[in-house]
C-alpha cells in the first residue's frame, strides 16, 4: 500500500518507485537485485532461506510490522548467516512504543530507519562496504 497508506509517515513513492530506486543503486554498486514483496511471514522466511541457498551476498529487507512480532524472521536471518540490513521508511523510534522493539535487529548487521526510500540506498551502500572487507 506504499504511496497510499499514510503518506505523511511512509512517503508518496509507491512500491514500483522504490524498486526502481533500489535497482538503480544496486546495479551501480555491482549487485544483481532480487526485489520482492509479501505480506506473508512464511513466504518471507522462505525467501531468506532461498537467498542462503542461492549464495546471495546479503539481504536488504524491510520487515514492516514483522520486525516487531516475528521470531521466525529473526531465526531465518540468523540461520542464513548472511549480512542483513533492516530498513524502515519511518523512524520507528518516533512512533508508538510497540514499534521500538525489533526481533530482526539482533540478527541484522545494521538498520536504517526514518530516511524514507533513501534508507534502501544507504542499506545497499552498507552491504557493499561490508562485502568489500
Amino acid at each position: 500500500m506504499l504511496g497510499v497508506r499514510e503518506p505523511s509517515i511512509y512517503g508518496g513513492l509507491d512500491l514500483a518507485g522504490i524498486e526502481a530506486l533500489v535497482r538503480a543503486r544496486g546495479e551501480a554498486l555491482g549487485f544483481a537485485i532480487e526485489f520482492r514483496q509479501t505480506n506473508h511471514e512464511g513466504q518471507f522466511v522462505d525467501w531468506i532461506h532461498e537467498a542462503y541457498h542461492r549464495k546471495a551476498v546479503g539481504l536488504v529487507l524491510n520487515p514492516g510490522a514483522l520486525a516487531h512480532t516475528s521470531i521466525a524472521v529473526h531465526d531465518a536471518i540468523r540461520a542464513s548467516g548472511l549480512p542483513a540490513i533492516e530498513v524502515h521508511l519511518s523512524n520507528v523510534f518516533a512512533r508508538e512504543a510497540f514499534r521500538h522493539h525489533s526481533y530482526v535487529s539482533p540478527g541484522a548487521k545494521g538498520a536504517s530507519c526514518g530516511f524514507g526510500p533513501k534508507g534502501y540506498e544507504l542499506a545497499l551502500e552498507a552491504l557493499a562496504a561490508s562485502a568489500a572487507h
